[in-house]
């Protein structure tokens, strides 16, 4: 599946099951990726990313900075914004409270990034906003 089929068969805010399905896929392609750059689709990668952060789902959060960190193409195409679907604050208990290496990786960044000012204006629908307009074209 690539990027095209995968918004034509979910849309942007998928529900129920195909959050799962897209679960898989994100994690499949992480894996590619991670094995050799360029063999994962880092368009879909991102797009995943996308649907799984309009989903809002804080268990995603991990899921969505693994596939940042699956290779430098991955690291440039996933925007870090996108572990933000439940917003900042939210996001930063939630990073807290999980005590794994990629958890404090992933809150370490999300401070360094907060303290230079990064998120000063963001807002979560302002993002959604974003890339509904950037898949609409």
């Amino acid at each position: 599946m690539d990027e095209e089929e995968c918004l034509r068969r979910y849309g942007l805010r998928p529900v129920g099951a195909d959050l799962d399905e897209i679960r898989a896929l994100l994690t499949e392609h992480t894996a590619r990726e991670r094995r050799a750059q360029g063999e994962g689709d880092t368009l879909l990668m991102n797009l995943c990313c996308v649907q799984l952060f309009h989903s809002g789902d804080l268990d995603d959060v991990l899921l969505i900075w693994d596939a940042k960190q699956a290779g430098f193409d991955a690291a440039c195409s996933i925007d870090v914004e996108l572990l933000l679907g439940h917003g900042l604050d939210a996001t930063k208990a939630h990073l807290a409270a999980d005590r794994t290496p990629s958890a404090a990786a992933a809150l370490h960044r999300l401070r360094e990034l907060e303290a230079a000012g990064a998120f000063e204006d963001f807002s979560v629908e302002e993002f959604s906003a974003g890339y509904d307009r950037y898949y609409a074209d």
